[in-house]
Protein backbone atom coordinates (compact mmCIF):
# COMPACT_ATOMS: atom_id res chain seq x y z
CA UNK A 1 0.00 0.00 0.00
CA UNK A 2 1.34 3.55 -1.08
CA UNK A 3 1.74 6.39 1.74
CA UNK A 4 -1.11 8.79 1.83
CA UNK A 5 0.68 12.24 1.87
CA UNK A 6 1.02 13.81 5.27
CA UNK A 7 0.01 17.34 6.12
CA UNK A 8 3.15 18.79 5.35
CA UNK A 9 1.92 18.70 2.09
CA UNK A 10 1.24 22.08 0.80
CA UNK A 11 -2.23 22.96 0.95
CA UNK A 12 -5.03 24.36 -1.60
CA UNK A 13 -2.72 26.10 -4.90
CA UNK A 14 -3.18 28.96 -5.40
CA UNK A 15 -4.35 28.41 -8.92
CA UNK A 16 -7.47 27.15 -7.51
CA UNK A 17 -8.55 30.33 -6.08
CA UNK A 18 -12.53 31.27 -6.33
CA UNK A 19 -13.29 34.97 -7.15
CA UNK A 20 -14.50 37.52 -4.22
CA UNK A 21 -18.18 36.78 -5.84
CA UNK A 22 -17.79 33.30 -4.97
CA UNK A 23 -16.69 33.86 -1.80
CA UNK A 24 -19.55 36.23 -0.97
CA UNK A 25 -21.88 34.45 -2.34
CA UNK A 26 -20.75 31.15 -0.33
CA UNK A 27 -20.93 33.08 2.93
CA UNK A 28 -24.98 34.40 2.08
CA UNK A 29 -25.80 30.48 1.20
CA UNK A 30 -24.60 29.77 4.59
CA UNK A 31 -26.36 32.79 6.37
CA UNK A 32 -29.70 31.10 5.09
CA UNK A 33 -28.68 27.74 6.29
CA UNK A 34 -27.95 28.82 10.20
CA UNK A 35 -30.79 31.60 9.96
CA UNK A 36 -33.01 28.18 9.22
CA UNK A 37 -31.26 26.19 12.71
CA UNK A 38 -33.20 28.59 15.04
CA UNK A 39 -36.57 28.02 14.16
CA UNK A 40 -35.91 24.42 12.99
CA UNK A 41 -33.69 23.79 15.76
CA UNK A 42 -36.44 25.16 18.53
CA UNK A 43 -38.97 22.84 17.09
CA UNK A 44 -36.76 19.58 17.33
CA UNK A 45 -35.85 20.72 20.71
CA UNK A 46 -39.76 20.65 22.01
CA UNK A 47 -39.36 17.04 21.51
CA UNK A 48 -35.82 15.68 22.25
CA UNK A 49 -32.91 16.43 24.64
CA UNK A 50 -29.90 19.31 23.38
CA UNK A 51 -27.76 16.66 24.02
CA UNK A 52 -29.58 13.70 22.19
CA UNK A 53 -29.54 16.44 19.04
CA UNK A 54 -25.61 17.46 19.68
CA UNK A 55 -25.07 13.60 19.38
CA UNK A 56 -26.86 13.22 16.28
CA UNK A 57 -25.37 16.40 14.83
CA UNK A 58 -21.79 14.71 15.37
CA UNK A 59 -22.40 11.20 15.04
CA UNK A 60 -23.70 11.34 11.27
CA UNK A 61 -21.29 14.79 10.28
CA UNK A 62 -17.95 13.55 11.35
CA UNK A 63 -17.92 10.41 9.04
CA UNK A 64 -19.68 12.47 6.23
CA UNK A 65 -16.68 15.12 6.43
CA UNK A 66 -14.15 12.64 6.70
CA UNK A 67 -14.57 10.39 3.73
CA UNK A 68 -15.24 14.04 1.94
CA UNK A 69 -11.57 14.97 3.06
CA UNK A 70 -10.02 12.12 2.07
CA UNK A 71 -11.44 11.30 -0.82
CA UNK A 72 -10.28 15.41 -2.13
CA UNK A 73 -7.19 15.61 0.55
CA UNK A 74 -5.50 11.80 1.19
CA UNK A 75 -3.45 13.82 3.78
CA UNK A 76 -3.36 12.21 7.69
CA UNK A 77 -2.33 15.37 9.85
CA UNK A 78 0.50 14.17 11.99
CA UNK A 79 2.33 16.15 15.27
CA UNK A 80 0.77 19.24 15.90
CA UNK A 81 -1.42 19.25 13.38
CA UNK A 82 -3.18 16.82 15.59
CA UNK A 83 -2.96 18.81 18.56
CA UNK A 84 -4.44 22.09 16.81
CA UNK A 85 -7.06 19.73 15.11
CA UNK A 86 -7.80 18.38 18.47
CA UNK A 87 -8.18 22.52 20.07
CA UNK A 88 -10.27 23.49 17.05
CA UNK A 89 -12.59 20.57 17.66
CA UNK A 90 -13.01 21.39 21.43
CA UNK A 91 -13.87 25.00 20.63
CA UNK A 92 -15.71 24.70 16.98
CA UNK A 93 -18.03 20.88 17.69
CA UNK A 94 -17.81 20.25 21.85
CA UNK A 95 -17.97 23.59 23.08
CA UNK A 96 -19.90 25.05 20.31
CA UNK A 97 -22.89 22.95 19.70
CA UNK A 98 -23.34 21.78 23.09
CA UNK A 99 -23.31 25.41 24.53
CA UNK A 100 -25.33 26.38 21.43
CA UNK A 101 -28.22 23.75 21.98
CA UNK A 102 -28.36 23.62 25.57
CA UNK A 103 -28.61 27.79 25.45
CA UNK A 104 -31.17 27.24 22.81
CA UNK A 105 -32.87 25.06 25.84
CA UNK A 106 -33.42 27.33 27.97
CA UNK A 107 -33.33 30.92 26.23
CA UNK A 108 -35.30 32.27 23.62
CA UNK A 109 -34.91 32.13 19.95
CA UNK A 110 -34.49 36.16 19.94
CA UNK A 111 -32.14 35.95 22.43
CA UNK A 112 -29.94 33.73 20.73
CA UNK A 113 -30.26 35.81 17.62
CA UNK A 114 -29.46 39.02 19.71
CA UNK A 115 -26.34 37.55 21.22
CA UNK A 116 -25.07 36.19 17.80
CA UNK A 117 -23.89 39.86 16.46
CA UNK A 118 -21.08 39.46 19.33
CA UNK A 119 -19.36 36.78 16.91
CA UNK A 120 -17.31 39.24 14.60
CA UNK A 121 -16.74 41.46 17.71
CA UNK A 122 -15.28 38.51 19.89
CA UNK A 123 -12.98 37.86 16.46
CA UNK A 124 -11.90 40.48 15.38
CA UNK A 125 -10.70 41.43 19.18
CA UNK A 126 -8.88 37.75 19.38
CA UNK A 127 -7.46 37.92 15.82
CA UNK A 128 -5.83 41.27 16.72
CA UNK A 129 -4.52 40.01 20.07
CA UNK A 130 -3.07 36.76 18.72
CA UNK A 131 -1.49 39.21 15.84
CA UNK A 132 -3.18 36.55 13.32
CA UNK A 133 -4.71 39.97 11.76
CA UNK A 134 -4.57 43.68 12.47
CA UNK A 135 -7.50 45.35 13.99
CA UNK A 136 -7.61 48.40 11.62
CA UNK A 137 -10.16 51.27 11.46
CA UNK A 138 -11.32 50.03 8.24
CA UNK A 139 -12.18 46.61 9.87
CA UNK A 140 -13.13 47.96 13.12
CA UNK A 141 -15.99 50.38 11.15
CA UNK A 142 -17.00 47.64 9.33
CA UNK A 143 -17.59 44.84 12.50
CA UNK A 144 -19.26 48.22 14.09
CA UNK A 145 -21.62 48.62 11.27
CA UNK A 146 -22.96 45.09 10.83
CA UNK A 147 -23.23 44.74 14.13
CA UNK A 148 -25.55 47.59 14.83
CA UNK A 149 -27.46 46.40 11.31
CA UNK A 150 -28.04 43.22 12.97
CA UNK A 151 -29.01 44.63 16.12
CA UNK A 152 -31.78 46.77 14.32
CA UNK A 153 -33.20 43.70 12.39
CA UNK A 154 -33.78 41.96 15.91
CA UNK A 155 -34.61 44.64 18.37
CA UNK A 156 -32.07 44.25 21.12
CA UNK A 157 -35.30 45.53 23.34
CA UNK A 158 -36.79 42.09 23.12
CA UNK A 159 -33.83 40.29 24.70
CA UNK A 160 -35.49 38.88 28.08
CA UNK A 161 -33.34 37.80 31.55
CA UNK A 162 -34.09 36.00 34.69
CA UNK A 163 -34.70 32.85 36.01
CA UNK A 164 -33.48 29.90 33.01
CA UNK A 165 -33.45 32.53 30.46
CA UNK A 166 -30.22 34.41 31.64
CA UNK A 167 -28.13 30.77 32.06
CA UNK A 168 -29.33 29.94 28.45
CA UNK A 169 -27.96 33.61 27.15
CA UNK A 170 -24.66 33.03 29.39
CA UNK A 171 -24.28 29.58 27.41
CA UNK A 172 -24.96 31.25 24.02
CA UNK A 173 -22.77 34.13 25.06
CA UNK A 174 -19.82 31.82 25.92
CA UNK A 175 -20.66 29.77 22.69
CA UNK A 176 -19.83 32.67 20.21
CA UNK A 177 -16.62 33.35 22.45
CA UNK A 178 -15.33 29.84 21.20
CA UNK A 179 -16.80 30.06 18.01
CA UNK A 180 -14.75 33.15 17.50
CA UNK A 181 -11.53 31.73 18.35
CA UNK A 182 -12.89 28.76 16.23
CA UNK A 183 -12.66 30.79 13.10
CA UNK A 184 -9.25 32.91 13.79
CA UNK A 185 -7.08 29.72 15.48
CA UNK A 186 -7.97 27.61 11.66
CA UNK A 187 -6.18 30.33 9.71
CA UNK A 188 -2.24 29.88 10.78
CA UNK A 189 -3.62 25.56 10.12
CA UNK A 190 -4.32 26.13 6.58
CA UNK A 191 -0.87 26.96 5.97
CA UNK A 192 -0.23 23.53 6.58
CA UNK A 193 -3.29 21.22 5.93
CA UNK A 194 -6.31 21.59 3.55
CA UNK A 195 -9.10 22.90 4.64
CA UNK A 196 -11.55 19.72 4.25
CA UNK A 197 -9.19 17.94 6.19
CA UNK A 198 -9.03 20.81 8.89
CA UNK A 199 -12.67 20.50 9.22
CA UNK A 200 -13.22 17.13 9.17
CA UNK A 201 -10.21 16.63 12.12
CA UNK A 202 -12.28 19.38 13.69
CA UNK A 203 -15.49 17.28 13.77
CA UNK A 204 -13.83 13.76 14.59
CA UNK A 205 -11.98 15.30 17.70
CA UNK A 206 -15.21 17.39 18.27
CA UNK A 207 -17.13 13.73 18.20
CA UNK A 208 -15.37 12.22 20.82
CA UNK A 209 -15.83 15.09 23.42
CA UNK A 210 -19.45 15.29 22.62
CA UNK A 211 -20.36 11.59 22.25
CA UNK A 212 -19.29 10.49 25.82
CA UNK A 213 -20.82 13.64 27.34
CA UNK A 214 -24.04 12.83 25.18
CA UNK A 215 -24.28 9.28 25.56
CA UNK A 216 -26.82 9.28 28.37
CA UNK A 217 -29.30 11.36 26.66
CA UNK A 218 -28.95 9.29 23.73
CA UNK A 219 -29.44 6.18 25.03
CA UNK A 220 -32.79 7.34 26.80
CA UNK A 221 -34.09 8.67 23.31
CA UNK A 222 -36.97 7.11 22.11
CA UNK A 223 -37.17 7.29 18.65
CA UNK A 224 -40.44 6.02 18.46
CA UNK A 225 -42.12 9.02 20.11
CA UNK A 226 -39.92 11.70 17.82
CA UNK A 227 -42.02 13.38 15.43
CA UNK A 228 -41.81 12.40 11.63
CA UNK A 229 -41.26 16.64 11.97
CA UNK A 230 -38.48 16.47 14.16
CA UNK A 231 -36.80 14.15 12.12
CA UNK A 232 -37.26 15.87 9.58
CA UNK A 233 -35.59 18.92 11.00
CA UNK A 234 -32.49 16.93 12.42
CA UNK A 235 -31.82 15.25 9.08
CA UNK A 236 -31.78 19.60 7.84
CA UNK A 237 -29.38 19.69 10.69
CA UNK A 238 -27.35 17.05 10.09
CA UNK A 239 -27.17 17.50 6.55
CA UNK A 240 -27.44 21.83 6.15
CA UNK A 241 -26.82 23.31 9.64
CA UNK A 242 -23.88 21.38 10.26
CA UNK A 243 -22.27 19.27 7.38
CA UNK A 244 -22.11 21.48 4.63
CA UNK A 245 -22.59 24.78 6.53
CA UNK A 246 -19.46 24.33 8.55
CA UNK A 247 -17.50 22.90 5.58
CA UNK A 248 -17.93 25.67 2.93
CA UNK A 249 -17.72 28.30 6.52
CA UNK A 250 -14.35 26.81 6.68
CA UNK A 251 -13.24 26.72 3.02
CA UNK A 252 -14.60 30.63 2.95
CA UNK A 253 -11.93 31.39 5.94
CA UNK A 254 -9.38 29.72 3.94
CA UNK A 255 -10.40 31.95 1.33
CA UNK A 256 -11.00 35.36 2.69
CA UNK A 257 -10.22 35.83 6.36
CA UNK A 258 -11.94 34.96 10.25
CA UNK A 259 -12.87 38.71 10.39
CA UNK A 260 -14.76 38.71 7.13
CA UNK A 261 -16.50 35.11 7.50
CA UNK A 262 -17.61 36.56 11.09
CA UNK A 263 -18.92 39.95 10.37
CA UNK A 264 -20.79 37.75 7.75
CA UNK A 265 -22.81 36.19 11.13
CA UNK A 266 -24.69 39.55 11.24
CA UNK A 267 -26.65 38.29 7.89
CA UNK A 268 -28.65 35.53 10.46
CA UNK A 269 -31.49 37.96 11.81
CA UNK A 270 -31.76 39.00 7.87
CA UNK A 271 -31.88 35.03 6.91
CA UNK A 272 -34.19 34.42 9.61
CA UNK A 273 -36.72 37.48 8.93
CA UNK A 274 -36.50 36.30 5.24
CA UNK A 275 -37.57 33.22 5.60
CA UNK A 276 -40.29 34.01 7.86
CA UNK A 277 -41.50 36.11 5.25
CA UNK A 278 -42.15 33.72 2.49
CA UNK A 279 -43.27 30.56 4.95
CA UNK A 280 -44.97 31.76 7.72
CA UNK A 281 -46.28 35.28 6.00
CA UNK A 282 -44.62 38.16 8.08
CA UNK A 283 -43.86 40.93 7.03
CA UNK A 284 -40.30 42.49 5.70
CA UNK A 285 -40.39 46.63 7.01
CA UNK A 286 -38.15 49.34 6.84
CA UNK A 287 -36.27 48.15 10.14
CA UNK A 288 -35.27 45.68 8.09
CA UNK A 289 -34.18 47.56 5.13
CA UNK A 290 -32.12 49.50 7.26
CA UNK A 291 -30.35 46.87 9.12
CA UNK A 292 -29.76 45.18 5.65
CA UNK A 293 -28.41 48.48 4.22
CA UNK A 294 -26.19 49.00 7.84
CA UNK A 295 -24.86 45.03 7.22
CA UNK A 296 -24.26 45.86 3.75
CA UNK A 297 -22.11 48.81 4.20
CA UNK A 298 -20.10 46.83 7.43
CA UNK A 299 -19.52 43.87 5.19
CA UNK A 300 -17.95 46.16 2.17
CA UNK A 301 -15.67 47.49 4.81
CA UNK A 302 -14.58 44.68 6.21
CA UNK A 303 -14.40 42.83 2.64
CA UNK A 304 -12.23 45.94 1.40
Amino acid sequence: MSDAPTASTPADPAAAAPSALTVHAALITVQLIFGGFYVVGKAVLREMEPLALAALRVAFAAPLLACIAWRHDHVRPRGRDLSWLALLGLLGVTANQGLFITGLKYTTATNAAILMPSIPVFTAAVAALLRIEPLTRQRLLGVALSVAGALVLINPLRFATGGQTARGNLLILVNCFCFALFLVLQRPLFQRVPWRTVIAGSFVFGALGVLPLSGPALAALDPGKISAGAWLGVAYIVLFSTTIAYAVNTWAVRRSSPALVAAYTTLQPLATALLAAAFLGETFGWAEGLGLGLIVAGLWQVSR
